[in-house]
């Protein structure tokens, strides 16, 4: 059985499943970039999942991008504050002709660290400024380090999806159980 993480605001409704073991992805987001983007993140990092998604989708994507970024962060959060993981991850990713270096840190801190400029401003319908505010989402409330920079890009797709996927690898290592504190304080923060 899988926890459970909803959010309800007056402009968006998200849900959350992550079992942090590979298995069947399910999507229900009205915004098929970004579930796109969403399924390579939870495939990367070797979990199974579902996350389900309804908004203001008439006005653009912004809330729903955000808030699936904050509902997301919020249920890696608890997760990972009730078990001993690695706490870090990192990774170098290509993707075609872009290439996207990605460090995660779930040490309890959020701070995002985003150096990555698009060449087209959508792909689709899809904002790709919003790329940014779903990892600052993500980060803030998940209260985790994500720094991400764009080495070489082909595309804006490419280079989203190598981020997505970036950022799925490299927490699936910072989430891989340890023996180990996470850290040497003795207090988690």
């Amino acid at each position: 059985m899988m926890n459970e993480t909803r959010r309800k605001t007056k402009e968006t409704e998200i849900t959350v499943k992550i079992n942090l073991q590979p298995g069947p992805i399910d999507m229900d987001i009205p915004c098929p970039f970004l579930a796109h983007m969403l399924e390579q993140l939870l495939h990367h990092a070797g979990w199974s999942g579902e996350i389900r998604g309804k908004g203001d989708t008439d006005i653009d994507y912004h809330h729903l991008t955000e808030d699936v970024g904050v509902t997301l962060g919020i249920h890696l959060n608890k997760i990972f504050s009730k078990n001993k993981y690695k706490r870090y991850g990192w990774c170098l990713l290509p993707m075609d002709g872009s290439l996207v270096m990605v460090a995660v840190d779930m040490g309890g801190r959020a701070y995002c660290s985003f150096d990555a400029t698009f060449p087209a401003p959508k792909c689709g319908d899809f904002d790709m400024e919003l790329v940014e505010e779903f990892f600052r989402a993500l980060s803030r409330e998940g209260r985790m380090t994500i720094h991400i920079k764009a080495l070489s890009c082909d595309n804006s797709h490419h280079l989203a999806e190598g981020m997505f996927k970036g950022v799925g690898l490299s927490l699936g290592q910072a989430m891989t159980p340890s023996q180990l504190d996470p850290s040497t304080k003795g207090v988690w923060a």
